[in-house]
């Protein structure tokens, strides 16, 4: 197969969020394909900061801020990054927040705060770009869901619903852009070893035995892990994958896990 195929050279990539973590990850993964990248977030240090660590890096990458849950902002914001960086060919929702909060004690404003940002701003971003897509003739829409897009979890009810939601929106977006030669598909990641989780993961560490336990491949996921996955679907090499949820998660979904009198 062509290496040509994951080609992104030319493409102008926005990743929302993108200022640290799985996100950069994901940024830095096209940009060493060939795309131009542009990030967001709602605060322009953060923003300034991404900026140093990819150009420590190699990438030239840009920086907006704006609120993706206010659609006034990101209509704005779509106009200005077409007319100053280039027309959006790949954008990738990845802006998202999480309360670990019982469902019992979750106040109405905490569990409407987690839809907005995780299943909200998805559509409203989607639906700002994609009329640029279709006018040009093409565009690739990936939704960073999550294992909770398939599974539950304690103290996360709003976030699985908003994952679980936007994995159907995932494909309703499928079903109706599909014939624009637009494909919108989703990543699911499992657990990743990022500076968020480096507290758990030490030997001995409860939850850190417990993913390593509960994980066929039996390790953390690595950022750079997910860089394939995002290439794969925002590349000619994925014209015609429309409405799947790829699960980087070193099949975690693959199985109900080990009996407990196995090693």
């Amino acid at each position: 197969m062509s290496v040509n195929l994951f080609d992104l050279t030319g493409k102008t990539a926005l990743i929302t969020g993108a200022v640290h973590g799985l996100g950069m990850a994901m940024a830095k993964g096209l940009a060493n394909a060939g795309a131009t990248i542009v990030v967001n977030d709602l605060s322009q240090d953060a923003i300034d900061n991404a900026l140093k660590e990819y150009k420590a890096d190699g990438i030239e990458a840009h920086g907006y801020v704006f609120n993706v849950t206010d659609e006034a902002q990101v209509i704005a914001a779509v106009k200005q990054i077409e007319t100053e960086v280039g027309p959006i060919d790949i954008l990738i929702n990845n802006a998202g927040i999480i309360k670990r909060i019982p469902m019992i004690d979750m106040e109405v404003k905490d569990f409407t705060a987690v839809i907005n940002v995780d299943l909200i701003s998805p559509f409203i971003v989607s639906k700002t770009v994609v009329k640029g897509m279709i006018a040009r003739g093409g565009g690739k829409i990936i939704n960073i869901c999550s294992m909770m897009s398939e599974l539950g979890r304690d103290s996360v009810s709003a976030y699985a619903a908003a994952k679980g939601g936007l994995k159907m929106l995932t494909k309703n977006m499928a079903t109706e852009w599909a014939k624009f030669n637009i494909q919108t598909n989703g990543i699911g990641p499992g657990y990743f070893a990022t500076s968020q989780t480096a507290p758990i993961r030490v030997d001995g560490h409860p939850f850190n035995d417990f993913i390593i336990s509960r994980t066929p491949a039996a390790r953390w996921g690595d950022p750079e892990d997910l860089q394939g996955a995002a290439v794969f679907l925002s590349s000619k090499a994925s014209n015609f994958v429309n409405g799947h949820v790829v699960y980087v998660d070193g099949g975690i979904l693959a199985t109900i896990g080990k009996p407990s009198n196995e090693d």
